[in-house]
């Protein structure tokens, strides 16, 4: 077998060069003219942080922003938990129809948000009665959340001693006991990946929050897409200048961490 050609390796590189410029330009751009003094971004007049005031200073932001984060977190415990104990039942337990429910949580993961967002705001209307609002939200985002929360743990799960709960049995523990000092501590890697992807999807979600949400809870994707249809607004710019320099920060650290702990 021959490898690739002295071209051929060119050509690969000029690709993944291109590749990566068409996803990283415009989000440096955007960096970049989040500091311009000028409110059209369409030519550098100057520098300047009077967009980052402006920012801190947009009460309607800053409440928006405060929603999202509100609705992530409640929606973080709410996902997890189901999650953890939804993926432990399916595993330890046998009852019937367990492979039909079992299909039936993956639903949420592969149903377009517009035909789930549409059903939930059915269900909380029609049927329940619900007023929109941060109850609403919050279920909406627990009811597609939870499912990756769920698959994870089952993936920890499938490599889990069968006899390593038995041992915690046959020395005295409870049930409960078992559980919760020998297995939650295995399944813990994968708890934490899903609560981080739980928190991360519902502070992102747009379509299903349009249709879920009420008046006094609007969440910050909903509050940024309103502002950009009116037209370019540089606070958007540095706010997403700030949510890129926070997401560079916890990967780095993450990474910190993890090689720490390694050597």
């Amino acid at each position: 077998q021959y490898g690739p050609t002295q071209v051929e390796r060119w050509l690969f590189g000029l690709w993944t060069a291109l590749v990566f410029a068409f996803l990283y330009v415009p989000i440096l751009l955007l960096i970049v003219f989040s500091f311009n003094s000028s409110r059209l971004n369409i030519r550098w007049e100057g520098f300047s942080l009077k967009w980052y005031v402006a920012l801190l200073q947009n009460r309607t932001l800053l409440t928006a922003f405060q929603n999202s984060l509100i609705v992530a977190a409640v929606t973080t415990i709410l996902a997890t938990v189901l999650g953890t104990v939804g993926a432990w039942m399916l595993y330890r337990y046998r009852f019937p129809f367990q492979r039909t429910i079992g299909l039936l949580i993956f639903i949420p993961m592969v149903i377009p948000d517009v035909l789930m967002g549409a059903s939930l705001l059915a269900q909380f209307v029609h049927l329940f009665q619900l007023p929109l609002g941060y109850t609403t939200l919050i279920i909406a985002h627990t009811t597609f959340c939870f499912p990756f929360v769920l698959v994870g743990i089952q993936a920890r799960l499938q490599s889990l001693d069968p006899f390593l709960e038995e041992a915690a049995l046959d020395l005295g523990a409870t049930p409960a006991q078992a559980f919760w000092l020998v297995i939650v501590p295995y399944l813990t890697p994968s708890i934490i990946a899903g609560a981080l992807m739980s928190f991360t999807l519902s502070l992102d979600e747009y379509i299903v929050s349009v249709f879920t949400t009420g008046a006094h809870s609007q969440t910050l994707p909903l509050k940024v897409y309103g502002m950009a249809k009116v037209g370019l607004n540089p606070q958007l710019n540095a706010l997403s200048t700030i949510f890129v320099i926070a997401t560079v920060v916890l990967v780095l650290l993450s990474e910190l961490l993890t090689r720490r702990k390694s050597s």
